[in-house]
């Protein structure tokens, strides 16, 4: 029973980066296809999303000594802040 409980936040934030990583590659793939902007906007938005949950898993469970908490506020904040400034890019157009 250790055993799961010693692994499972890892499991739980690996699998957060990768869903990211996998909706950012398929916003960008979408975004390659049709040129839109809020495309762009998004798939930017998800890039560092699953830069902030890599961020997440290397403070959590590879450098458990080293606080990283700073680094993954702003990596979150940059994402809400392009996908605000795409949202309100796209409606002045």
């Amino acid at each position: 029973m250790e055993i799961v409980t010693e692994w499972a936040p890892g499991i739980v934030y690996g699998l957060c980066l990768l869903t990211s990583a996998v909706c950012a590659g398929l916003l960008t793939r979408s975004w390659l296809r049709s040129r839109q902007p809020l495309l762009m906007w998004s798939a930017a938005c998800f890039w560092l999303l699953a830069a902030n949950n890599f961020l997440v898993v290397l403070d959590m469970v590879v450098l458990v000594d080293v606080n990283l908490s700073a680094a993954r506020q702003v990596t979150a904040l940059l994402a809400v802040g392009v996908l605000i400034y795409g949202f309100i890019w796209e409606v002045d157009r």
